[in-house]
């Protein structure tokens, strides 16, 4: 006599994943796609191939020499918890004084010395980079201020209003109950 084995009863589970295993998959494999485009320009943002950033602000004149600006993101500042508000810029120097700058620097308001001079960019001068702090009680007519140093010892500053550098930025502001 033959022994026929008793197959057990499969859980609505079992059913469903044998029955749906090809379409989940193929799914798993396609929702990632929907994602590149948006990784492909980040990328492409970063590396500098599309320019500085999504917003370029224009060449700025800091005595003797200049830098082209941009805002990284046309967005608000965006919070890094206990570091408070940042908001990333990124320039890139003039071809004749990359050899003579030394360092940049970017600050909200007009600095007292080269000790407060705001955050450092780092990076190549051909594409540098900095996240700046931007206090929640900013006013929304605050200046942008550019101090450039020298290898010689020289200082140079500039100041581009914050609204014409990031509007996105003083509109955050405005919401935020900054005063003009």
């Amino acid at each position: 006599m033959s022994q026929v084995a008793a197959e057990k009863p499969r859980s609505p589970l079992s059913r469903f994943w044998h029955t749906w295993r090809f379409h989940i998959n193929v799914l798993l494999l396609l929702v990632p796609l929907g994602f590149m485009p948006k990784y492909f320009a980040d990328a492409a943002l970063f590396r500098g191939d599309t320019g500085l950033g999504e917003r370029e602000v224009g060449e700025v004149q800091v005595g003797p020499w200049s830098l082209r600006l941009a805002e990284l993101r046309n967005a608000a500042p965006v919070s890094d918890g206990p570091a408070g508000y940042l908001k990333s810029f990124n320039a890139a120097l003039c071809d004749s004084c990359r050899d003579q700058v030394k360092a940049t620097y970017l600050r909200i308001g007009k600095p007292r010395s080269l000790r407060v001079a705001g955050v450092i960019f780092f990076g190549t001068p051909y594409h540098m980079g900095a996240a700046l702090p931007v206090p929640e009680k900013t006013k929304s007519d605050a200046e942008l201020w550019i101090t450039m140093e020298g290898w010689d010892g020289a200082m140079h500053q500039a100041s581009i209003p914050l609204s014409q550098a990031s509007p996105a930025t003083v509109a955050w502001l405005n919401r935020q109950g900054g005063k003009p």
